[in-house]
């Protein structure tokens, strides 16, 4: 069964995005892509809790967002009960945030991040499960901090 992924960012990363989208697509990665599409400015906390909800209600099995420096977006998407998001900027940290966190969302910066680095963290994250064991009740843990 393919994995639906949800893709989202601000303005200043659509273009980065839509790499991602077409390159986990060839993967074969089932892609909701709900944007934005134009250059013109936007908020990242809307299109970071966006992506956010459709992880949390299941509508999407994992999600990635980028703005600027991965930051904002991330943390907008963090506010949504059930997620887990970390921003990376090497394939080793997106790695251990779903083998040891089971991060369900993954955040880049497109300013700061270039092109084949963003998707080797794409694959990186997308190629990696959860481990379990210790690392459950670690998440656990994280899970009873949620309000």
């Amino acid at each position: 069964m393919k994995q639906k992924i949800v893709l989202s960012s601000d303005h200043a990363a659509i273009e980065l995005r839509q790499v991602i989208a077409k390159h986990i697509e060839t993967k074969g990665f089932t892609v909701d892509d709900i944007g934005p599409t134009s250059s013109e400015s936007t908020h990242y906390p809307d299109h970071g809790a966006a992506a956010a909800r459709k992880v949390a209600s299941g509508a999407a099995d994992l999600g990635i967002v980028l703005c600027g420096t991965g930051q904002g977006i991330m943390m907008a998407a963090n506010k949504i009960k059930g997620i887990r998001c970390g921003v990376c900027s090497d394939t080793f940290s997106a790695q251990m945030i779903r083998a040891h966190n089971d991060a369900n969302m993954l955040s880049i910066g497109a300013r700061v991040t270039g092109e084949g680095l963003a998707l080797a963290i794409v694959d990186a994250f997308l190629g990696s499960d959860f481990e379990g064991g210790r690392h459950e009740t670690r998440v656990d843990l994280i899970k009873a901090l949620e309000v």
